[in-house]
């Protein structure tokens, strides 16, 4: 498996959208999702708002409670498994059952809505385009792992300008694989993320605006034992004036409901807690 020059753009209403995209995800992890049906202005005004709470001291009146994971986690909270270097970033979790600071309007829950329904098709899309002794091992079908889940959740991230005296080693986001599903990723406002190979070789994932990124996690890597990849991606710290401005994403991570069976060994719930310890959010004891 090569990720770099194979990772496809799919156009969402093409006849054969499902299969090309469940291809790429099986070759690559990933796959770039354009002519979809979420509009860009909706985005753009939701980096806005988020970009506003960012930059306002009221935002640590928000600030996450480890048992909950739902609010703003501050600068410097999370890091990449095994990873012993805290990124680069600060972030805030949104669920539907949880709070939203006032900067931010009804574009967010509109936002999540909208990219959980087309979550919801993608994971069908898999489902039609998995082989059918990989979709025996699915203790049920993927769209209905997600449905009434309350863990499935939106994510803004802001990535600070750097200041050049940042800690030796430390980026963005460091090298690291998904928990959940799938990832829905809406063109981040700069390029920085990149996958790697086989061979070690990072690439470049193209982030033109309109395009939503999609990538596999741990997750449905579990639940089709090892036939979906969950491919290693990280945000490289920019050089040159990329790097001293704000950079802001805003991924959907999909999450199954917490008593889904993904192996023989974890329930999603089970599965989420060990990940969640191993990047530092919820206590190791």
């Amino acid at each position: 498996m090569d990720v770099g020059m194979k990772v496809k753009t799919v156009d969402f209403k093409s006849p054969t959208a499902g299969r090309e995209f469940t291809e790429s995800l099986r070759q690559t992890g990933f796959a770039v999702i354009s002519n979809h049906p979420i509009a860009h202005q909706l985005i753009l005004d939701s980096f806005k708002e988020w970009g506003e709470f960012f930059s306002s001291e009221e935002k640590h009146k928000y600030t996450f409670e480890p048992t909950k994971q739902a609010g703003y986690f501050p600068f410097r909270t999370e890091n990449a498994k095994d990873s012993k270097k805290k990124d680069l970033k600060e972030f805030y979790h949104y669920y539907p059952w949880g709070e939203l600071p006032p900067t931010a309007s009804d574009k967010t829950p509109r936002l999540y809505k909208e990219l959980l329904t087309m979550g919801s098709t993608l994971l069908n899309w898999i489902e039609e385009n998995t082989p059918a002794e990989i979709r025996k091992k699915f203790s049920m079908p993927l769209g209905e792992m997600i449905g009434g889940s309350g863990d499935t959740l939106l994510r803004p991230i802001h990535y600070p300008p750097l200041t050049g005296v940042e800690e030796e080693g430390a980026v963005r986001a460091a090298a690291h694989e998904d928990i959940n599903l799938i990832t829905l990723l809406p063109s981040a406002t700069a390029p920085g993320l990149q996958v790697k190979d086989t061979s070690g070789t990072w690439h470049e994932v193209e982030c033109d605006p309109g395009t939503i990124v999609v990538n596999s996690g741990d997750m449905l890597k579990l639940a089709s034992d090892h036939y979906y990849p969950s491919t290693t991606h990280q945000v490289i710290n920019p050089s040159g004036p990329l790097g001293k401005v704000s950079r802001y994403s805003m991924p959907l991570f999909l999450h199954p409901k917490k008593d889904v069976k993904l192996s023989s060994t974890h329930t999603a719930a089970t599965y989420l807690a060990e990940r969640l310890r191993e990047i530092g959010l919820l206590p190791k004891n």
